[in-house]
């Protein structure tokens, strides 16, 4: 057990430091370390219903996109009219001062957080109500249904995007200061998905995933677990999309805000690349799915989906339990299972060869 515990702190330490040099040993690939943080806090809140709850969402993208523009905005609307600034005619002169743009930003990222965790419990009494492939084809509905409404929506600019106001500062210190906002959420959303999972809560879910039916005759309030559920990883996702907002410059609905047919498949893959209904699995997961994404994209390009479409079929036909479900399989004493030997000649019924002791 402290040997388990050891290994742990250890990990923990060396991915901590890794995060935080890793923009200064690379500074010229600051964004995509962005990005791959953001990756993992998908895969973490994705799993947070598809696999400590069994409840496969489709459209948890919905929240990500709804982040961006709540945070879009706020920093727009604290300087400038809305609806002037997005004008494609640009009948205004834009200037965002230092102390403009962070305090947007600020009020932004708060905005974004709380209105979209709002937001999914205001679904979640109407999305709830339904379950299995049903629930999943509803949240893949709502998730189309507010790209469409925005692209429609001009106030907000449309289908032709909005323009992010410019970071104010030199040159690199854009993309490291994004680097580490995407990083300090990601390492948020870890601490807090470890510790809710170390409460009573991750019982009660794990109950929910196994039989809902059972669960609910046992007494737990099922709709009020599944909401907390689905309300936190909004909380995050609304986060994520605000940084990446400002992060990529430009947000428009199909491609950035709510992008279905990539990020919204990609945090769906992650979690079951790496094992869902776990902590670390999602992490592993979004790790080798985000270092396969970059080599397709780099040497593979034009073939990078079919690539990816064939890591998921592997995925899903022979390793169903997701990489750390494989390894916990052949190896268990590396978490923390050890395996006894029984001395003597012949094993009996009575008396197991083997048998595995949690440490």
């Amino acid at each position: 057990m402290m040997a388990t515990g050891k290994r742990s702190a250890v990990l923990h330490i060396a991915i901590l430091v890794a995060g935080l040099v890793a923009p200064f040993v690379f500074p010229g690939h600051s964004v995509q370390f962005a990005v791959f943080w953001i990756m993992v806090l998908f895969a973490l809140t994705w799993d947070a219903m598809g696999g400590q709850m069994g409840y496969n969402s489709l459209g948890n993208i919905t929240f990500f996109g709804l982040g961006m523009y709540m945070c879009t905005i706020v920093q727009i609307a604290i300087v400038y009219n809305v609806g002037e600034y997005t004008a494609a005619n640009g009948a205004i002169d834009v200037h965002f001062t230092s102390p403009q743009y962070f305090t947007g930003l600020g009020l932004g990222l708060v905005v974004a957080a709380i209105g979209s965790t709002i937001v999914a419990a205001i679904l979640s009494w109407v999305l709830f109500g339904i379950r299995g492939p049903y629930f999943a084809i509803g949240t893949l509905g709502v998730a189309v249904a507010a790209a469409e409404l925005t692209a429609a929506w001009n106030w907000v600019g449309g289908g032709q995007g909005i323009a992010m106001p410019v970071f104010p500062g030199g040159p690199g210190m854009r993309e490291r200061f994004f680097y580490f906002a995407c990083f300090v959420a990601a390492v948020l959303c870890y601490l807090f998905f470890r510790w809710l999972y170390s409460t009573r809560f991750c019982l009660a879910v794990n109950a929910i995933r196994d039989d809902e039916d059972k669960a609910e005759a046992m007494g737990l309030h099922t709709r009020r677990y599944k909401m907390v559920a689905w309300a936190a990883a909004a909380f995050f996702l609304g986060i994520s999309g605000a940084l990446f907002g400002n992060m990529t410059g430009f947000v428009e609905p199909l491609e950035t805000a709510y992008p279905t047919l990539t990020f919204g498949i990609f945090m769906i893959a992650m979690t079951l690349l790496g094992g869902k209904g776990t902590l670390w699995g999602p992490i592993i997961g979004a790790t080798v799915f985000y270092v396969m994404r970059e080599v397709t994209w780099t040497y593979l390009l034009g073939w990078q989906y079919i690539a990816l479409g064939i890591l998921i079929i592997v995925n899903v036909v022979f390793f169903q339990q997701g990489i750390l479900g494989w390894v916990k399989a052949r190896r268990p004493e590396w978490f923390g299972v050890k395996i006894e030997e029984k001395s003597g000649a012949q094993p009996s019924a009575a008396a197991p060869a083997r048998k595995a002791v949690n440490a």
